[in-house]
């Protein structure tokens, strides 16, 4: 079974959906996510846009990345700039770093209309980006 770390900075959007998607993909994975400077809570729009997936992330928190630094992980993945560039080093052993990037969709600005739309398209690209991950690299082993 893989042991894997989704980071991004706040740990409210973007890594929360890519756990939820990787959690759906395979009940077996042992799968978290942190943020290098983690926010109050996971961002509403988040757990409404998962949940027209048919994905709930409503009882996930934000972590804090420091909790998992002495966490053996097979692949630890960043998922926005930010967070590669100040990712801590990791005291446990970690396999396979990647960055699989995604514009932040708490940073749309607008109507609530275009808003929705900016979660509704990072969900949809992190589903597929995903998903491609865990065909490529997880699902026979």
């Amino acid at each position: 079974m893989s042991r894997i770390l989704i980071l991004c900075t706040g740990n409210s959007c973007r890594s929360q959906m890519a756990e939820g998607f990787l959690k759906s993909f395979d009940p077996a994975l042992e799968v978290h996510s942190a943020g290098t400077s983690p926010a109050e809570r996971v961002h509403p729009k988040a757990v409404q846009v998962m949940q027209e997936a048919g994905v709930d992330i409503s009882s996930g928190f934000p972590k804090n990345v420091d909790r998992f630094l002495d966490t053996p992980f097979d692949y630890v993945i960043t998922v926005c700039d930010h967070a590669r560039e100040t990712c801590p080093v990791f005291m446990g052993t970690v396999r396979h770093n990647l960055h699989i990037g995604f514009d932040d969709p708490a940073e749309a600005t607008g109507t609530e209309e275009h808003i929705l739309s900016e979660f509704r398209r990072i969900r949809d690209e992190i589903k597929q980006r995903f998903h491609n991950f865990y065909q490529e690299n997880l699902r026979n082993g």
